[in-house]
């Protein structure tokens, strides 16, 4: 039977890159850490690692895993936790990175969440853009980040854990003639103009959605705000590819936003946690992603 031995050991491994690492961060030996993971393996009926000269890599299955073993760990830390008397005991201050379009759609519920359960526990929050963040990050100045990990520059330095994901939908002005399709494709978005959003890497994002569909959109606008978008968009200016996640049914106005799911693209908006991998880190980490993990919900969808 599977163990939380196994999955702790697995988590170890793929957090490190390395058997070595592993072992010491759990103090066991190398062979019973090694044993230990060929059982869960069979145990699973798949390859969780790519075993190579510079270590372990996960592999698809690994990953998937990954995020299952994260859950368990963190059911488990949930309900040891929930048995305690209090949390008053822990203290300090964590240091957490965010970039533009997630500390205003994710971030601020997560850290509420956390001051909560963990009342003397000071959190500051550094908003920057995602190299700058990652450089952070490296250099020990902030512990965690939360923020989009599609496109890290430096993906070996961290260990990072997907909490959510954000479809894209088309945003539109009230009574607009695409509400009536029972199904909207890209290619009848693009004959529209179009609002770009252009903060937090999102341009380059829409852009790689446009492209697929070798058409040259009509860019209306272009903007940084998201409730920039929402304004025009409400006014009738053009329509917008933006992520579920900045979906608000009203602009600052108070005019009407719609939204429309688009089925030809199945592009997501990742959204997680980061850290650095390996050396010393700060213990409060742990704290927080627990945390993270518990505020995981499944994105809603809508027509």
């Amino acid at each position: 039977m599977m163990s939380l031995k196994q999955i702790r050991y697995f988590i170890a491994i793929a957090e490190t890159g390395s058997v070595s690492a592993a072992a010491s961060a759990v103090y066991i030996s190398q062979s019973t850490l090694t044993t230990a993971i060929k059982q869960l393996e069979e145990e699973l009926g798949v390859s969780l690692f790519e075993r190579h000269s510079k270590g372990m890599e996960l592999t698809h299955s690994g990953h998937q895993f990954l995020r299952q073993a994260y859950l368990i760990m963190g059911s488990v830390e949930n309900a040891k936790r929930s048995l305690q008397q209090t949390t008053d005991d822990v203290s300090g201050v964590l240091n957490v990175g965010v970039t533009n379009m997630v500390a205003g759609y994710y971030l601020a519920d997560l850290v509420a969440r956390f001051k909560r359960v963990y009342h003397n526990i000071s959190v500051r929050v550094v908003e920057d853009e995602r190299e700058y963040i990652e450089h952070l990050i490296i250099g020990g100045e902030l512990d965690v980040a939360v923020l989009m990990l599609s496109d890290l520059d430096n993906h070996f330095a961290f260990n990072t854990e997907v909490l959510t994901y954000s479809r894209y939908h088309i945003w539109l002005p009230p009574e607009h003639p695409l509400l009536k399709e029972e199904s909207l494709n890209m290619k009848s978005v693009l004959e529209e103009p179009q609002i770009l959003l252009s903060t937090d890497e999102m341009e380059r994002r829409i852009r790689a959605i446009w492209e697929a569909q070798r058409v040259v959109p009509n860019i209306a606008m272009k903007s940084s705000s998201v409730e920039a978008v929402r304004s025009f968009v409400s006014a009738g200016m053009g329509v917008a590819v933006m992520p579920e996640m900045a979906y608000r049914p009203w602009s600052v106005e108070g005019d009407r936003v719609e939204a429309k799911q688009i089925l030809d693209v199945s592009n997501t908006l990742d959204i997680g946690v980061l850290w650095r991998r390996g050396g010393v880190r700060n213990a409060l980490i742990n704290h927080f992603i627990e945390v993270a993990r518990e505020s995981i919900s499944p994105p809603t969808f809508f027509g």
